[in-house]
């Protein structure tokens, strides 16, 4: 506002001091004679100042004319003047306006409309960089894919825009399902551009589908020290990664190098479940009892889960069941609320034939927490401290509806896993698998009917009638053996209408 002012009263002020300086020439006596040659000119002082500025304004133009003209020729010659800058911005401005509409049309899905304008921006502007990327984008939006793909080809050739284009082709494959191909080219982009977050992303999704695990570690390495991943998740994903490694290890037959991958997994995460059971078994496998049970124990505090309690049994496999629950002690004086520990202590107490201990053990889980592998633990329970049958098909009754407990269900997409892997296999996410309650939709029992898998042995054979009518009081497993079969068998009665129904 005082800016405006002040050219305001500049303005007047220049206008007054003008009016005042013509009212003095005016006033002035004299003036200004030019003679030439038999023409005399007399001019007074207002007139010769006119006649000065005119004279000044003539010879400006005279020079201007005179560079057009030179301008002119040289334009005409093919050299760079004002003429061909002019003529330059003009076609600068028409590309720039038809690559701004092209990326409008491309923004609202027009996909013929932004070629269109691709192609007049490259006319006008001759800057590839920008156009054929708009090109290749508008062709596959309209579905072409040979003209995409020709496009990103020719991106391929600077060394500017060769990332994109490999980035591009990249893609394609990756929609045709020509994993093979976008893996390589993965690489090449990822050598490009080993910062670029989507690029490790894809790479390390496709080394891991393929089970390229060394390299998928170096990938996930790449991630950590170019700052996309926390060191916290990088080493959980890197210990998803060596366990990863050490199964296909085992598989091809190398149990030494198996039994260190396994190791170095649990090393990396210990409370990842089965990295844990894995380092427990390679551990028994080397007579190493105790490192298997620090193992486990550490695993166990931080996640309690069957799959622990199962390698728990199996260190030593041929023990009493009160052997077996005074070992066990080392897992069940851990997290002595969680469901997992009450429910296996039950267990425990069950093959120890010790019904009242393990009833208090499962405490209020049937009323609280049903799940089918508590209500199935209630019914072992009731029949064996000699329940009616119709108890027992109580209990068995509702597990058919009861939840399933903790399961492995993928985070992303909650599709649930009987056994744990390192990708879903629904939505092919990396290391999203956890164990919990699946929040709505179980459709899978792990383990089958095997309800008492973990610490229970194999139930002793029904005795032949004609030899043997009742147990033997010699044999102090025989009754637990006996009660365990029975349930076993109600639950695979009813093990069917589950399914059927899920």
């Amino acid at each position: 506002m005082f800016w405006s002012l002040f050219k305001i009263i500049l303005f007047v002020a220049a206008i007054a001091l003008l009016t005042i300086g013509a009212g003095m020439l005016m006033e002035t006596e004299g003036g200004i004679r030019i003679g030439f040659g038999g023409l005399e000119l007399n001019m007074g002082p207002l007139q010769a100042a006119i006649a000065a500025i005119a004279l000044i304004i003539a010879v400006w133009l005279l020079i201007v004319i005179i560079g057009l003209v030179v301008a002119f020729v040289r334009f005409l010659n093919g050299d760079e003047t004002a003429i061909s800058r002019y003529f330059d911005r003009s076609r600068e401005k028409k590309g720039y306006e038809a690559l701004a509409d092209g990326m409008m049309a491309l923004a609202s899905g027009d996909g013929s409309t932004a070629i269109s304008k691709a192609t007049r921006a490259e006319r006008y502007l001759r800057r590839p960089e920008l156009t054929t990327l708009l090109t290749a984008q508008a062709a596959e939006m309209s579905g072409d894919k040979i003209r995409a793909q020709q496009a990103y080809k020719k991106l391929l050739r600077d060394d500017r825009t060769r990332f994109v284009g490999v980035r591009g082709i990249m893609k394609q494959k990756l929609v045709e399902g020509d994993t093979d191909t976008a893996m390589k080219l993965a690489e090449k982009a990822f050598a490009l551009k080993p910062r670029h977050e989507d690029t490790q992303d894809v790479l390390l999704q496709l080394q891991a589908d393929k089970g390229d695990w060394k390299g998928a570690r170096k990938t996930l390495g790449a991630k950590l020290k170019y700052g996309a991943l926390p060191r916290d998740v990088h080493k959980r994903r890197d210990a998803v990664l060596a366990l990863s490694e050490a199964k296909d290890v085992l598989e091809e037959g190398s149990s030494v190098s198996a039994r260190e991958a396994a190791i170095e997994a649990n090393r990396l995460s210990p409370d990842l479940v089965p990295a844990a059971v894995m380092a427990a078994r390679a551990y028994m496998d080397a007579e190493k009892p105790r490192n298997a049970t620090r193992v486990l124990t550490k695993a166990w505090t931080a996640q309690p889960h069957p799959d622990l309690a199962a390698a728990f049994a199996a260190i030593v496999p041929d023990e009493t069941p009160a052997a077996r629950l005074k070992r066990f002690r080392a897992l069940t004086k851990h997290r002595e609320g969680d469901a997992e520990t009450r429910m296996l202590l039950s267990e425990l107490h069950i093959s120890a034939e010790d019904f009242p201990a393990a009833r208090k053990a499962l405490g209020g889980l049937p009323d609280n927490e049903p799940t089918q592998r508590s209500l199935t633990l209630m019914a072992a329970i009731e029949r064996g401290e000699g329940a009616d049958d119709a108890v027992v098909r109580g209990w068995l009754a509702r597990a058919v509806t009861a939840s399933r407990g903790p399961q492995w269900v993928c985070e992303n997409c909650n599709h649930i896993h009987g056994h744990w892997a390192p990708t879903c296999d629904n939505c092919q996410g990396f290391d999203t698998l956890s164990w919990k309650v699946p929040p709505e939709g179980e459709v899978s029992i792990p383990g089958g009917t095997d309800m008492l898998p973990l610490i229970v042995a194999a139930p002793t054979p029904e005795p032949e009638p004609e030899i043997i009518e009742t147990p033997s009081d010699d044999d102090p497993h025989a009754p637990a053996a006996d009660f365990v079969e029975e349930v076993t068998e109600e639950a695979e009665i009813i093990a069917p209408e589950v399914e059927g129904k899920h």
